[in-house]
């Protein structure tokens, strides 16, 4: 199975959208998401046979969307924004690890369903857990992190968000902080 096809495309007035296919073997369900970046998308499946039926939609998803407009992101046009939390402790605690799953968890499909991005990794450092998202726009990626970690209790007064473009990490710039700040590190 090659996985998900995730493209974009920018309608006349600037507005990104997004469509995204993939094959959800444990429900034998070909999914498509679709919908205006940062918005909650629009989801459709169709039960498939078996996985060779289900590529067979996935490649012509992909021909549609490639006719349509629609195409890849690369990496090196996309931002890595990070959520990050202050920790009590330089190396973090049980209850951090705890929140660094439940924040992974929440952060991925929050993003997700709004064509905002992926998570990548998460680390822990000095008094910091890093969750590192590659987005395709930094301001909805931000707000969307924010609503996040608010609706689900994830320690929101401890956390920043800083943004730097992908071809540029060390280039990290302070997006949001619940405490005030003058910058953002890792």
């Amino acid at each position: 199975m090659s996985g998900i096809v995730r493209v974009y495309k920018r309608d006349d007035e600037g507005t990104l959208h997004f469509r995204e296919a993939w094959f959800d073997e444990d429900y034998a369900q070909f999914v498509m998401n679709f919908g205006v970046v940062g918005h909650q998308s629009t989801t459709e499946e169709t039960d498939v046979a078996d996985p060779d039926a289900a590529e067979g939609l996935l490649d012509a998803f992909a021909v549609q969307c490639a006719e349509d407009g629609y195409a890849e992101i690369p990496e090196g046009e996309q931002f890595w924004v990070v959520a990050q939390f202050a920790l009590k402790t330089k190396e973090g605690t049980d209850r951090d690890r705890y929140l660094e799953e439940k924040a992974k968890d929440a952060l991925i499909s929050h993003l997700a369903w709004r064509g905002l991005g992926t998570v990548e990794r998460s680390e822990f450092t000095d008094y910091k857990l890093n969750i590192f998202c590659l987005c395709p726009d930094v301001n909805k990626a931000v707000n969307a992190i924010k609503i996040c970690a608010r609706g689900e209790d994830l320690d929101f007064t401890k956390l920043s968000i800083g943004a730097a473009p992908f071809n540029e990490p060390a280039n990290f710039k302070l997006k949001h902080s619940a405490k005030p700040a003058t910058g953002f590190s890792l």
